[in-house]
Parts: structure tokens; C-alpha cells; sequence
């Protein structure tokens, strides 16, 4: 049915066009309708522009990741630009829900990526529990509030990697890769 979907479109459209160093403009009126502009970057003259296909290539991989944000669009976007690439994603928005489904089936994830702060248990909180039934799964933590927790207190706390929010699918992907790395080669 036209116009109607999860919403998930334009949100990965916006993912896509921000690693890029884009933006998406909207303008809605009531009745109007919404026009939605899409706008990238130019390559100035004398750039070399790759035409490397490997070059624009993101890392992809079949792992199964647990993924956790208690923002829906978040958690959806995430394991559906995974999900893209390969990776069996397990999206929840609840950490009590995650660490339940984390101890039913703990041998079937090999990455955690959860959000730091979340309502009931924070990101730290959940990878610890998690970690108690699985001591060597990497664990990639996400913030948009470098306040409340830093790279430097994450890793002491037992977190592999450390992602600030807003980050690029390009990033996300290079770090789910590093911590799925350095896990294979324990």
C-alpha cells in the first residue's frame, strides 16, 4: 500500500546520506504534503573520485549480534543496516528483555552493542550481567552523553569498544568488525 511501511525507509536513507556528509531536508504542510530534499556533498574539481568498488565496500559478516537501544527507530535502524551486510541481528529495546533472551539462548550471539542509557538497567549494567554468563563476548557501547560515561571508564568496566552516537554506518560496521576480530582471534 502506498505511503504506507514500518518508516524504516527514511531512516535508513537519512543513515546512508549522513556517512556521506549529507543532509535530508523536510518540509510538510498540512494538506500539502511533505517534500523531502536530499542533499550531498559535490566533488570539487581536480578530486580523484575512486573507482574502486572496495573502496566504498563496508565490512559485512554472518555473526549474530544482540542489539539494544531503547529508541525504537534506533534499535530497527541498526539491525537493519546489519542486517543488510549479513549479520543475524536480534534487536530489543528493553535491557531486562535482552539479558532474558541473552540467558534463554546465550551461545547464539557473538556481539552484544547496546545503548548506555536506557530506563532500569544502563548499558554497563547489562554487558556486566551479560558477561557474567559469557565472560569473552565483546560488547560495543553506544552514547550520546560523553558525561555520563567515557571511552577510558568503559573499557576499564569491561567494554570492548566505545561508539559515540551520532555515528556513521561506516563506523559502526569497521567497529562491529575490530570487535568480532580481536573475539576470533582469542
Amino acid at each position: 500500500m502506498v505511503g504506507k511501511g514500518s518508516g524504516m525507509g527514511l531512516a535508513v536513507v537519512h543513515g546512508i546520506v549522513k556517512s556521506y556528509g549529507g543532509m535530508v531536508q523536510v518540509e510538510s504542510a498540512l494538506g500539502a504534503g511533505t517534500v523531502f530534499r536530499v542533499y550531498l556533498p559535490r566533488v570539487g574539481a581536480g578530486m580523484v573520485v575512486s573507482e574502486s568498488p572496495q573502496e566504498w565496500a563496508l565490512p559485512s559478516g554472518q555473526e549474530r549480534v544482540l542489539y539494544v537501544d531503547d529508541e525504537t527507530s534506533i534499535a530497527e535502524l541498526g539491525k537493519a543496516m546489519l542486517s543488510g551486510l549479513g549479520y543475524r541481528v536480534t534487536a530489543r529495546t528493553k535491557p531486562l528483555e535482552a539479558l532474558e533472551e541473552f540467558r534463554s539462548r546465550p551461545d547464539d550471539f557473538d556481539l552484544l552493542i547496546t545503548d548506555q542509557t536506557m530506563p532500569k538497567m544502563s548499558g554497563v549494567q547489562l554487558a556486566q550481567e551479560i558477561r557474567k554468563i559469557r565472560p569473552g563476548l565483546p560488547v560495543i557501547l553506544c552514547t550520546g552523553y560523553s558525561a555520563a560515561i567515557g571511552e577510558e571508564s568503559a573499557v576499564a568496566q569491561g567494554i570492548s569498544h566505545f561508539l559515540m552516537k551520532p555515528m556513521t554506518m561506516r563506523v559502526l560496521t569497521e567497529t562491529v568488525r575490530k570487535a568480532l576480530e580481536v573475539k576470533g582471534a582469542r
